[in-house]
């Protein structure tokens, strides 16, 4: 069976920089200290493909250089490379990346039409839509989740949940469904608007827990528990001096307003409580940031993603496996309505396995002012 399989090579670059995205900003994200993510994260799809028997009927038709060809190369996948045009390297900073664009993105996937009978492509909302762009529903594609935020139903939940749907498809098992492509105005979330637009729909492999659903928005019968809950978590913070890191989310940027501050509604924001009082320390802060206060027993208040059901890996990227790991658990507050945490579940993926292993088990939720849930996490 031939795949197709596209990276994204700057993907997820501005995550942990706290740019909320890279397209268009990889020299800050680079100067930031941003270091390419993409590749490794393949690589965990392609080891985890490379333990089942079945993926021995797979040739993959990929993309030269960075776009596919070099981490193949790493593998024993026989692999097939489309050369649509020299990808030279470029430097910025001392560091290398691939001189590509969406269009590569978009014309790999065009000449992969009526050759694969799967597109694979690794990154964000932004490279699904360059490859919905492309072939329409005119052959199924799956992302594996590399890039900042990853709102549309086309993910896998993990690059290695991508090996086993596509074992799963291979089983007979996956039935194809369709699927939302949905992006976000970059340049309006880095300035904490949401702009969501349904770019249409794709033709997904599904299997059910190992790909994620469409970012959805708080039910309007729940705003009004929803502020009564930010109320009471505020009082509480205020009544217990130290660091916190506030995440992302309106859920959370509720909390932020009621503790007198102007935070971030997309980023991470640092705030100390002394006295009663919560004064704001850092202002949509990066993964260095947070590691700078990591040893002062910061605790961390985060939402889960409505729709996706992730509380670390989607769009919070700055909570890295560095900064979690130095973090003990108990120190994680999380606040979701009940819409929230309806399947009794809860999704991490930092890419690291024993940081993952840490926050797996069960997690206290706040879902009203007086009420805590015990959730899973998997």
């Amino acid at each position: 069976m031939k795949v197709g399989l596209i990276i994204n090579p700057i993907a997820g670059m501005g995550g942990r920089v706290a740019l909320k995205g890279t397209d268009g900003v990889v020299e800050e994200a680079i100067k930031r200290g941003a270091r390419p993510v993409t590749s490794d994260l393949v690589r965990l799809f392609l080891e985890e493909l490379s333990h089942y028997e079945e993926a021995r009927s797979i040739e993959f038709l990929t993309g030269p250089n960075g776009l596919g060809e070099d981490v193949l190369r790493e593998f024993n996948f026989p692999f097939e490379v489309i050369q649509h045009r020299e990808i030279s390297p470029r430097e910025i900073l001392g560091v290398k990346i691939p001189d590509t664009s969406s269009e590569d993105t978009r014309e790999l996937a065009r000449r992969m039409l009526g050759k694969v009978e799967l597109i694979i492509f690794a990154g964000g909302d932004g490279t699904a839509r360059d490859v919905h762009s492309a072939v329409d529903e005119k052959v199924p594609i799956l992302g594996i989740p590399t890039g900042v935020k990853m709102y549309s139903g086309v993910f896998a939940t993990s690059p290695e949940d991508a090996a086993r749907v596509l074992v799963e498809w291979l089983r007979g098992r996956a039935k194809l469904v369709e699927r939302g492509v949905k992006d976000i105005d970059e340049n309006a979330y880095r300035h904490d608007e949401v702009k969501a637009r349904l770019y249409g729909k794709a033709l997904v492999p599904y299997v059910e827990t190992l790909v994620q659903g469409s970012k959805e928005a708080t039910p309007l019968d729940e705003e009004e528990e929803l502020e009564a809950i930010a109320e009471a978590l505020a009082e509480e913070i205020l009544e217990s001096d130290g660091i916190y890191f506030l995440g992302a989310g309106s859920t959370v940027k509720r909390i932020k307003e009621k503790l007198g501050i102007e935070g971030t509604l997309l980023g991470v924001d640092v705030v100390q409580v002394k006295d009663g009082e919560a004064e704001l320390l850092v202002k949509d802060a990066t993964e260095k940031d947070l590691l700078e206060f990591a040893d002062r027993n910061p605790r961390i208040v985060v939402t889960v993603i409505g729709g996706l059901g992730f509380l670390f890996g989607r769009g919070n990227q700055q909570f890295s496996p560095e900064v979690l790991r130095r973090i003990p658990k108990e120190n994680i507050i999380v606040v979701a309505t009940p819409s929230k945490i309806e399947n009794g579940t809860i999704r991490v993926y930092t890419g690291d396995k024993k940081v993952d292993e840490k926050l797996r088990g069960y997690i206290r939720v706040r879902v009203s002012p007086w009420m805590e849930r015990m959730v899973r996490v998997i």
